[in-house]
């Protein structure tokens, strides 16, 4: 059975990617070495200014989605940039390599701190997420107490009269109304044994006397 082939397909745009990458990575490495960095050190500057942009890039793109401020990342993004276009400006012949000045030795020497201090700030900074609004709860109304009805009266015999019964109480008196004055006079039995009588209902309601007399009827 034959092995199917591995189809490559080079893509110009990775091709300049790793051409540029190597190029700046020669000259942060060449830059680092004048500045008397030798060694491994000297490959460790073109590392580090490297991972720093690609950590702020990745910082960017955490934060785009979640609308919170991006300036940090933006920031360090532009100092990682900085350094290492300013590695690529200073190897084109326009510094003597052989005569670097004091502050650009003191700007290497301070790179790594620097680096640092940008790479934790990046990562360890916690990003919110987002809350999910809460569903509105509906609150169903409250309805209108239906009216109890009434009682109807007791049967009598044939030869005695009916007893009286109250007036019902006028139109205009809500249902609602009638009960709560019902529970005022069981408390009101409660406390004092006796029923309670048309002018405290007024007092205590604060009704008009006609429309106290109505309730208090209906009471006893």
């Amino acid at each position: 059975m034959a092995t199917p082939k591995l189809a490559v397909r080079l893509d110009a745009v990775l091709v300049q990617a790793v051409i540029a990458g190597a190029l700046s990575f020669a000259h942060l490495h060449d830059l680092a070495a004048a500045a008397g960095q030798d060694g491994w050190k000297a490959w460790a500057y073109p590392v580090s200014v490297d991972l720093l942009m690609v950590a702020a890039w990745r910082r960017l793109r955490t934060l785009r989605p979640t609308g919170e401020p991006v300036r940090a990342a933006w920031f360090w993004f532009t100092v990682a940039l900085t350094a290492s276009l300013g590695a690529n400006i200073a190897t084109a012949g326009l510094l003597d390599l052989t005569h670097v000045p004091a502050w650009l030795r003191i700007l290497v020497a301070g790179w790594p701190a620097l680096a640092f201090l940008g790479g934790t700030l990046l990562v360890h900074t916690p990003t919110t997420e987002p809350v999910p609004l809460a569903e509105p709860v509906t609150v169903p109304a409250a309805s209108a107490p239906e009216p109890e009805p009434e009682p109807e009266p007791a049967a009598v015999e044939a030869a005695e009269p009916a007893p009286t019964l109250p007036p019902p109480p006028p139109a205009d008196v809500p249902p609602a109304l009638v009960d709560h004055a019902r529970k005022v006079a069981d408390a009101h039995r409660s406390a004092t044994g006796s029923p309670i009588d048309a002018d405290t209902l007024r007092d205590r309601l604060g009704l008009p006397g006609p429309m106290a007399e109505q309730i208090a009827a209906q009471l006893v």
